[in-house]
């Protein structure tokens, strides 16, 4: 079995995912994008290799993992 993720880590991957489009399926090349902006190593080294997941899974099924929502895509519940 693998290790879970807490939501902070998962948040922050898909966060940086959408701002940032350098990321790409390789933990070592995401750690080093990581590298300036993380103040813990073991935190950036969870975020690059939940990010390089996403990256395989956006890969094998050619669907992005990362949705970004759209102004018309927002639930009336949230309009005001």
């Amino acid at each position: 079995m693998g290790r879970i993720k807490s939501k902070m880590i998962k948040r922050a991957a898909r966060q940086l995912i959408e701002k940032d489009t350098r990321f790409i399926n390789q933990f070592e090349n995401n750690k080093g994008i990581l590298a300036g902006s993380m103040p813990s190593k073991s935190i950036r080294n969870k975020i690059a290799g939940y990010i390089a997941r996403l990256k395989k899974m956006e890969q094998n099924k050619k669907t992005p993992v990362v949705k970004v929502v759209q102004e018309e895509e927002v639930p009336q519940y949230m309009q005001y």
